[in-house]
């Protein structure tokens, strides 16, 4: 072949198939290498090369990936990686333009100098770099490739409004992120590329939406380098980036280059910008269109014969200018950087010794910064492995293993937000980096396993955290599939959880569908669509299974909820009267009436059968057509107050009750307690709860109050909480506790026994009942009108059998030989002395209880009472007005049996055997009675009137 037609430049805008027609080109030679701008391309590449002719015969090399197999025959590499000395037939350099860039245009400058391929040579690229490629490359051949398809402007377009198939550009990782997020809550998700990510990353993230799973893709300017991908639009969030040194706005052909993605093969595209990106101008959008660009002048370029005798010889070697008008020497990159701070350290100073260490340093200095580090943390790093590299006794001329281990230990964690993967991804790309580097490590095959292991796990991790983040797999489903006017695949499982397309949409409640929350507002309706397609058959489904589920499955809350298992179903409503309360279903409109009316019917049969079984003593009471008169309207009152009602608030209606009367009553279970009316029956915990519900409901509270739990005895006593609702649930306020209704009438039983104006004691009985201690039944005491007075008194001890008195040692021994015990000696033993001081005696506290109930408040339509004179005699017991007795608020029939007057005691109100003893009367015999006392002073003694006929009588008074 003519030497002349070598080399080839194919130039033209994207989509034109440049690098398709290298590949082709490539493979119809023996050997080949092709340079790619970014190692996710070379990846791409890679793959579809080994597609066509397997993987035996290529390799893929990239500063952090080293694939070789032993039969190579073509190289898929980074443009830095390209290995130019093995005289492959053919070489491709893609991307070319970029030999115009500040950071990396030296690179590819010196490939389009240096590198050729001993049959063919292709630099692929834009146009714009014809008059450079004419310029500095000889007998070059030129191969203008049109695009594809037509590339319009469709100006600017919110996010919210982005057609599907798009791809949203920005430049710096907070702002893709964002744009990201926004996405996910308007339009169910998007992938993320980057040029930060890993392959693995990259290509799941890609994976998605070439797949379809989401139409959306929010990237970096790394997709304009020769990622093929199937996008419709292109917008620029931002015409502004940081490119390492300062900010500045994009040039025309950068932006033609990533809005040159839109639009495959044939297939049309158009770009635009979105957010706060200004709209282009029309001299851009026409140089964008049609791909007409000002000419390269300028290459970036940097001497690449290095002078490795001495670190300064190296570093002017690569500051050396040139002359040449189409070159510009490059600015000083992160290496020469890196190799400047690092030969200016005493410690690498004192080891560049020899022409070989300096060439050792400065491929150290080439490692890449991949953390974004700061200059010194980065200069640390690479000064550490330079002194492993030379040897310190510590590496032997390699890095240590052990130190090796630990450092890839530390990033071997897969959890951790999406930053921290990020950062841990960035730090063993690092050692990748490292691995692939000849004779620097031990095992280096053992080693580049481990870190592209580390390097797949963070990889997959972070792919997961980015898609849990930025992809709601539900909503994108959801308007895919109404975008295709599908329809939709509902379900509903035995736990009641909705599914849609197999994506969770929420829960099914009862009789109400819960829609998951988390959904965005633009797939809310279509989920609550699709949904209830699938609820409609399950709505008559579960309202035949709840008619016909039994009542152990239902129940009804403390506050008036009614339950089916864990489900609200209902609830308690106000009916025509308190024992007959109504209901209230919960379900869903779209169930339609029929169910809504089923599952009502169901839970008013329900409440009922639960009123008449819990109440039935009241309600047969109430049905009991025996019961007339007084006793009607008693019944009445107690049904009113659902089986529990205060004696002191009917006190005259009991007082009406006659013994008849009393009889029937007591025949349904009513027991007329001293404190309170009930029906023993009804303070059962599971009455009592109903009863509470009832009650509340019928009073329109809006908080219930609830039973206490069953089996106390008593409960603390509530200052806020009305009395009224202790009654309710079954207790009697007395002091700082509550007492159980049925205990207090016990104790009241036992404390008519005693003598409450003498005085007595707390009995273990009255303990027992309560269980209390004696400071505890003081205070109940006091709460129930008993004044308690506190003192202590010895101790009074069991005393114990009297033990049989010891023999002593002399007797014993006489008994044993069988001799007679001498006179002299003892039989008993000696008691024993007491050790130590005599014991303090031992004093117990007790508590004397008297009837002191609280004075009744003076009612003012009364007046004050009229002050008795001294000598005046006292009105009759019979004649005080019943008002004026200082009752306090002791309830009737309270008052011990001796003082009681006749009139108070209620007929027939003690059952029968309830006598204190086998007396009739009420009071004690004469010999057991106290002395009566009065509170009023001693009468002046009068002398006897010797006049008076009783003088003989009075003169005898106290003498017998």
């Amino acid at each position: 072949m003519d030497a002349t037609r070598r080399v080839t430049a194919v130039l033209g805008p994207t989509n034109t198939g440049k690098t398709h027609h290298a590949i082709d080109r490539m493979l119809a030679h023996r050997t080949g290498v092709i340079g790619l701008p970014l190692r996710l391309l070379a990846r791409e590449v890679y793959d579809r090369i080994v597609a066509r002719v397997g993987p035996s015969v290529v390799a893929l090399v990239t500063g952090e990936e080293r694939i070789v197999p032993d039969r190579t025959q073509y190289w898929v590499c980074t443009t830095e990686a390209m290995p130019l000395e093995i005289g492959a037939d053919f070489v491709a350099v893609d991307e070319i333009q970029l030999c115009a860039d500040a950071d990396r245009g030296h690179v590819f400058t010196d490939r389009l100098l240096r590198a050729r391929g001993l049959n063919e040579t292709l630099f692929l690229g834009s146009d714009t770099m014809r008059g450079a490629i004419a310029g500095l490359v000889p007998h070059v051949t030129f191969l203008k490739r049109d695009r594809m398809s037509t590339l319009k402007y469709a100006g600017s377009k919110k996010i919210s409004r982005m057609p599907a198939r798009s791809a949203i550009v920005g430049f710096s990782v907070e702002n893709v992120y964002a744009i990201a997020e926004l996405i996910r809550r308007q339009k169910g998700g998007c992938a993320v590329v980057m040029g930060a990510l890993s392959p693995r990353t990259r290509n799941a993230q890609v994976a998605l939406y070439q797949n379809g799973d989401v139409d959306y893709l929010v990237a970096t300017d790394a997709i304009g380098m020769g990622l093929n991908l199937d996008i419709k639009h292109a917008a620029f969030s931002a015409t502004a980036k940081f490119d390492g040194r300062r900010m500045r706005a994009l040039f025309p052909h950068e932006l033609a280059q990533i809005a040159g993605r839109a639009g495959r093969h044939t297939e049309d595209g158009t770009f635009g910008v979105t957010g706060e990106a200004r709209p282009f101008d029309d001299d851009l959008v026409e140089a964008i269109e049609n791909h007409r660009f000002a000419p390269v002048k300028k290459l970036h370029w940097r001497n690449e014969s290095l002078d490795f005798g001495t670190v300064d010889r190296l570093i002017r070697s690569l500051e050396e200018p040139t002359s040449n008008d189409w070159l510009t020497r490059a600015r000083d990159a992160d290496d020469l950087l890196a190799l400047k701070a690092l030969s200016a350290l005493p410690e690498v100073q004192d080891k560049l010794t020899e022409p070989k260490r300096v060439q050792l340093l400065w491929d150290v200095c080439r490692i890449p910064d991949f953390r974004s580090s700061t200059g010194p943390e980065h200069t640390t790093l690479l000064t550490r492995i330079f002194e492993f590299l030379v040897g310190r006794g510590l590496g032997g001329g390699r890095i240590p293993s052990d130190w090796l281990a630990q450092a890839i230990k530390r990033i071997d964690k897969t959890e951790g937000d999406i930053d921290a993967l990020s950062r841990r991804l960035a730090h063993i790309r690092t050692w990748t980096y490292v691995t692939q580097r000849k004779n620097w490590v031990e095992d280096e095959s053992h080693w580049r396993d481990e870190t592209r292991a580390v390097e797949d796990r963070l990889s997959d991790a972070l792919h997961t955290a980015l898609t849990q983040r930025f992809v709601d797999r539900r909503t994108s489903v959801l308007l895919r599939r109404l975008k295709q006017k599908e329809a939709l695949v509902a379900e509903v499982n035995d736990k009641g959880e909705v599914t849609v397309e197999g994506e969770f949409a929420g829960k099914l409640e009862g009789f109400r569908f819960s829609q998951d929350a988390s959904a965005t507002p633009d797939a809310a309706r279509t989920l609550a669509q699709a949904a209830l397609q699938a609820l409609k058959p399950e709505f008559h489904l579960r309202a035949d299974r709840f008619y016909n589920a039994p009542d152990t499955e239902l129940d009804f809350t403390e506050q008036g909820g009614l339950m089916w298992g864990s489900s609200a179903v209902g609830k308690l409503v106000k009916g025509a009267e308190a024992a007959k309360p109504s209901v209230e279903a919960f379900v869903d409109e779209e169930a339609g009436p029929e169910v809504v009316e089923k599952v009502r019917r169901r839970l008013q049969h329900f409440i009922d059968r639960k009123v008449a079984a819990q109440f039935e003593p009241l309600l047969a009471m109430g049905r009991d057509e025996a019961l007339t008169g007084l006793a009607r309207g008693f019944a009445f009152r107690i049904a009113e107050a659902m089986g529990v009602l205060p004696r002191d608030t009917v006190a005259a209606e009991v007082k009406e009750l006659d013994q008849e009367a009393r009889g029937a009553l007591r025949k349904h279970g009513v027991r007329f307690g001293q404190f309170t009316i009930f029906l023993p029956a009804l303070l059962k915990p599971a009455p009592t709860r109903l009863r509470l519900v009832l009650w509340s409901l019928w009073n329109g509270l809006q908080e219930f109050p609830e039973s206490p739990p069953p089996g106390l005895v008593t409960i603390p006593n509530v200052t806020e909480v009305p009395k009224q609702h202790y009654t309710l649930a079954g207790y009697h306020p007395a002091g700082t506790r509550a007492i159980r209704i049925d205990m207090l009438e016990r104790l009241a039983d036992i404390l008519r026994q005693k003598d409450s104006r003498a005085g007595f004691e707390a009995t273990p009985d009255m303990l027992s009942i309560t269980g209390m201690t004696l400071d505890q039944f003081a205070d109940l005491m006091a709460g129930l009108g008993y004044k308690g007075e506190k003192a202590e008194r010895l101790k009074v001890k069991t005393t114990e059998a009297p033990k049989a008195p010891e023999i002593s040692e002399e007797a014993a021994a006489a008994i044993a030989a069988g001799l007679p015990i001498p006179e002299e000696v003892s039989i008993h033993a000696p008691a024993p002395e007491p050790e130590g001081e005599p014991a303090a005696p031992e004093m117990e506290a007790f508590y004397t209880f008297t009837w002191a109930p609280k004075p009744r408040h003076q009612r003012p339509e009364r007046g004050p009472r009229p002050e008795r004179k001294e000598g005046e005699a006292r009105a009759p017991r019979g004649d005080r007005p019943k008002g004026d007795r200082p009752q306090g608020e002791r309830p009737q029939g309270e008052r011990p049996q001796g003082e009681r007057p006749k009139g108070d005691r209620p007929k027939g109100d003690r059952p029968k055997g309830d006598r204190r003893d086998d007396r009739k009367g009420g009071k004690p015999p004469r010999e057991e009675r106290q002395k009566s006392f009065e509170a009023r002073p001693p009468r002046a003694e009068k002398p006897i009137d010797p006049d008076n006929p009783f003088a003989a009588l009075l003169a005898l008074k106290g003498k017998v």
